[in-house]
């Protein structure tokens, strides 16, 4: 038999600063912006070139994929290395901080799994 836990009581939800409430926010909007969890799981499964990224992502532009992969490594998500060879080569991997972001998600995964989110989100799409 599944046990589910109690919610939060009101005073340990009112513990939580304005501060926190706003880093929160961030955090939650950069990971759930399109394509970003699909990037970091593609460095974590090994990709590291921009093709073997591109080939790993399905329906991505070049060019958002580009854009994308700038932000995180403004955010301090995913390293950019300069390959100093004929012709240049970019590698592209997970910062410390990147692949704690993935281990973070991963029981989101599983949560939307168990709680059928999926086909929640699916019945809400307009058909064709």
């Amino acid at each position: 038999m599944k046990t589910v836990s109690a919610p939060r009581s009101s005073q340990q939800l009112h513990a939580i600063d304005d501060d926190e409430c706003r880093l929160f926010r961030e955090a939650a909007e950069l990971a759930g912006r399109k394509w970003t969890a699909a990037i970091l799981l593609s460095l974590a499964r090994g990709a590291e070139r921009f093709s073997e990224i591109h080939a790993s992502i399905e329906g991505i532009s070049d060019r958002l994929l580009a854009a994308r992969l700038r932000e995180l490594e403004i955010q301090g998500l995913v390293t950019r290395t300069v390959v100093p060879s004929t012709p240049v080569q970019i590698r592209y991997g997970l910062t410390p901080s990147g692949g704690e972001l993935i281990t973070i998600l991963q029981p989101l995964v599983r949560w939307a799994k168990r709680s059928g989110a999926r086909e929640a989100a699916s019945e809400q799409q307009p058909a064709d």
